[in-house]
């Protein structure tokens, strides 16, 4: 059998290489072509993404850069209410407007016992007098019984049993919720007010540009603790005490606590910047903040040595009345009382807890590389 081979004709071989140069010709100028159409497609669109998103792009770059609290970034930025404050509002019957006008521009805050009653009252009406909320820790859990005082229902009352001042304070006074106080007075009940004016008092602070301050103590009649706090007669202000025998000398040189830039955390009166700086230094588990005094002056917004103070022609007396540690137990119609005194177990639990929140300071201040102590002490120094 004879077998036939078609390729083996010259002129039909011709022929399928003449088909196949113009196919590949017809490829090769689709794929140029198609490469042309792409780059110039891209390059329209390219312009067209400019044209259309420089706009977004913008306020993509602008929305980024807004500063927003923590969780409200699903919020729209109107409806973000950041501050609160501690007014009471009336169910009904009283408009947004007027209410805004009537509110109260400072705050005391003050731990209380029904035991000291009488002493509280003499210091809130004062208070109330000059247009303050004031704001009543209840830490014997009594709260019934303040109710046959005229202001009683006008004050904020918060109960918690054998708390101290520093943990309501942690826990009640944000600053967030306290920022529309101008001034916030963080007192002890056992207080005597006789010769103290809350409105003269704001008047001088803010005279003198005192961030951080207190009322000087009657020395005649008060327990002093500490020199600093006594009051210096024909003064108006102090900012720094005198002490040239023993240790710890004090002169016009000296620019650290406890010779200057300090006060006592019986009766503070922080500026709503200090405040919310000193927020954050009262530790939430070291209930007594002893120690803090001390520090506080890193928070007077500046030279501590001028922006902390305290006020001699306002003072007030420490009674020195046992408060926390001191539990009545005794029962109605019994004559014979019982009294649980262990103000030495706080007294104790305090020393603790200073020499934790000293190490604390220590630690942090170590760890903290980005952080500048305005107020550095020589090595062999210490924090008081």
């Amino acid at each position: 059998m004879n077998s036939v081979y078609p390729l083996s004709d010259p002129k039909s071989k011709s022929c399928l290489w003449s088909l196949f140069v113009v196919a590949a010709l017809i490829c090769g100028a689709y794929f140029i072509g198609s490469a042309f159409v792409a780059k110039d497609y891209e390059d329209r669109a390219s312009r067209w993404k400019m044209i259309d998103t420089t706009p977004n792009r913008q306020q993509s770059l602008q929305c980024k850069n807004q500063c927003r609290p923590l969780g409200s970034e699903a919020l729209p930025k109107g409806i973000v209410a950041k501050e609160s404050n501690l007014e009471m509002r009336p169910l009904w019957g009283s408009s947004m407007q007027d209410e805004k006008l009537s509110s109260s521009k400072n705050l005391l805050a003050i731990a209380v016992g029904i035991k000291q009653k009488e002493v509280v009252n003499e210091i809130v009406q004062k208070f109330f007098s000059s247009d303050f909320l004031v704001m009543l820790f209840h830490y014997d859990g009594i709260v019934d019984e303040w109710r046959d005082l005229e202001w009683c229902d006008s004050a904020i009352h918060v109960s918690a049993f054998n708390q101290t001042k520093w943990w309501f304070a942690k826990r009640f006074l944000h600053p967030d919720v306290v920022s529309e106080y101008n001034y916030i007075f963080l007192w002890d009940e056992d207080l005597g007010v006789e010769n103290f004016h809350p409105g003269r008092y704001l008047s001088i602070i803010k005279d003198e540009g005192l961030e951080i301050s207190q009322p000087a103590l009657d020395p005649a009649k008060s327990d002093v603790h500490h020199q600093i706090t006594a009051r210096a007669r024909n003064s108006r202000v102090h900012r720094r005490m005198y002490k040239s025998k023993g240790s710890g000398r004090c002169d016009k040189n000296s620019t650290a606590p406890p010779c200057t830039g300090w006060v006592e955390m019986m009766a503070p009166v922080f500026s709503r910047a200090a405040w919310r700086c000193a927020w954050y230094m009262v530790q939430n588990d070291l209930i007594h903040a002893w120690g803090l005094d001390s520090l506080l002056g890193y928070c007077a917004q500046g030279d501590r040595t001028k922006h902390v103070g305290v006020v001699d022609s306002e003072y007030i007396v420490h009674l020195g009345l046992p408060t926390l540690g001191v539990l009545d137990k005794s029962e109605e119609g019994q004559t014979t009382s019982q009294i649980i005194d262990d103000r030495s177990e706080v007294r104790r639990q305090s020393f603790i807890e200073m020499q934790i929140f000293k190490k604390r300071w220590i630690n942090a201040v170590k760890d903290d590389n980005c952080w500048i102590d305005p107020y550095r002490q020589p090595a062999n120094r210490s924090i008081h």
